[in-house]
């Protein structure tokens, strides 16, 4: 059976990007369907954020009680690992997206379950799970929001090897004895955290001179030494050349760079992401297949006036909360401009442009201690050619942070424009410091002045002091 039917809009991906976008074009009057070939609500939904963050929720929670006197003593058995990945398939819904479908019924959206294609200009042709196809024409727009794959390096052995990735990772039933993660990003050190915590041996390879270098270089000396104490291996300056295990069952082992053989019972690979743009279609729009697209700040894709990417598709901040930020942006502009609004191509400051993604994507690493940023570091400071300065505290000074308990250690640092004394980064690691984040990515996305910062009073006794002891370091 072939449909053939005609929508105001068609999203392709129905993560929570996806989703998104088509809430803000139903709210708007438009019509609209979603195409999805896995499970509605995506990667993040079932095999990412939700799941990971899942994990390390028990994780942190003994760390933090096990600062704390007269509390210490009551936690420093193991975690009950059973019981954590029941909450984990609970709270993942066990990869059931019922939930999901009633949302996207209720707002009157279309759903089609199937591997969607482009065929062609504003055509989306889809093959469904039981044989059906369906063609489908938008009058305005088809956006683009199928996410990221993890990407396994070309290394002899690998093939066959099954080794894990991100959702391996996540939505494993058992612990394994010995793990073995390759990669020092934030999926390679929530990992590492999350089961060593629920009783494997991991060891942490990574093939720079650090963990987390996107961030200040405190950042991942606190997130080092963590891991270390909490029992890990990390390994830095070490490349993985070939990997062997016999028939992909029993031991995996890990060969590297200096002859040195590592073993393990699993082995992650947290090495980069790639965008799920092959086998949809771009070739037909004159796009290559498997290619990240390029957008412009209303997130419509660079020489088109009709084709949208949003997501980590576009490869602007792959987060879901940007994601879904750009979601809500390309929404309001494919409205406006299916109004024939005056205004859009103009507003470059208001609904219809993503300016967050250039100066202030908020981020939080959730290690033990969470890592956390908003805006440039002082190193992307000074490549950009601002004349900075960075403002260090430490963060086991302020007040609040006796409240954690015993041996508090975190770091805080502002990065601060000289010519318009506004911030344009902040960046915080230590226990709670996640809470802090959107203070400063207010800070940073408002350009708000340092002399209107004094007057924003932080409670005693909070770590969110910690702005006032940043402020008195500035001004010295």
């Amino acid at each position: 059976m072939t449909e053939a039917v005609e929508y105001d809009v068609v999203v392709l991906g129905a993560g929570p990007v996806g989703e998104n976008v088509v809430d803000r074009t139903r709210a708007a009057g438009l019509s609209t369907a979603v195409v999805e070939s896995e499970l509605i609500g995506g990667e993040c939904s079932y095999w990412a954020c939700i799941p990971s963050k899942s994990l390390l929720r028990s994780a942190l929670a003994r760390a933090d009680a096990r600062r704390v006197p007269g509390l210490r003593h009551a936690v420093q058995g193991p975690l009950d690992a059973e019981a954590v990945l029941a909450h984990r398939d609970e709270y993942v819904s066990h990869w059931k997206d019922d939930g999901q479908v009633r949302w996207l019924d209720s707002i009157g959206a279309r759903i089609y379950r199937g591997k969607g294609r482009l065929h062609g200009p504003k055509k989306i042709l889809v093959d469904g799970p039981e044989g059906e196809h369906h063609v489908l024409t938008a009058r305005h727009a088809v956006v683009v929001s199928t996410g990221s794959r993890a990407v396994l390096p070309d290394i002899p052995g690998l093939v066959g090897a099954k080794a894990w990735t991100s959702r391996e990772a996540t939505s494993a039933h058992r612990v394994p004895g010995r793990l073995a993660i390759v990669g020092g990003g934030v999926v390679g050190v929530e990992m590492a955290t999350a089961w060593q915590a629920l009783g494997s041996l991991v060891t942490l390879l990574v093939r720079g001179g650090g963990v987390l270098t996107r961030m200040e270089p405190f950042v991942g000396e606190h997130v080092i030494e963590a891991l270390t104490e909490a029992g890990a291996t990390v390994r830095t300056h070490t490349s993985v050349t070939s990997v062997e295990r016999m028939g992909g069952t029993g031991p995996v082992t890990l060969v590297l760079d200096n002859g040195e053989r590592v073993e393990a019972d699993e082995v992650l690979f947290a090495t980069g992401r790639s965008p799920r743009t092959d086998g949809i279609g771009l070739e037909t729009v004159g796009l290559a297949p498997g290619s990240w697209l390029p957008v412009d700040d209303s997130c419509r894709v660079e020489g088109s006036d009709w084709l949208y990417a949003v997501g980590d598709v576009n490869r602007r901040a792959l987060l879901t909360h940007q994601g879904k930020y750009q979601a809500r942006i390309a929404g309001a502009a494919i409205a406006a401009r299916a109004q024939h609004c005056p205004l859009l191509e103009t507003d470059r400051w208001g609904a219809h442009s993503a300016t967050a993604d250039h100066a202030a994507v908020p981020q939080v690493v959730f290690t033990d201690p969470e890592a956390t940023a908003v805006g440039l570091s002082l190193a992307e400071a000074e490549a950009a050619g601002h004349r900075v300065r960075a403002v260090d505290y430490d963060l086991a000074s302020v007040s609040g942070a006796g409240l954690y308990g015993d041996g508090y250690r975190g770091h805080a640092r502002m990065v601060v424009d000289l010519d318009r004394e506004i911030l344009l980064g902040v960046t915080f690691v230590g226990p709670g410091v996640g809470e802090l984040l959107h203070s400063a990515t207010v800070a940073v996305a408002g350009e708000v002045p340092i002399e209107r910062l004094w007057h924003a009073v932080p409670a005693f006794p909070t770590i969110s002091e910690v702005w006032l002891r940043l402020l008195e370091t500035y001004r010295g």
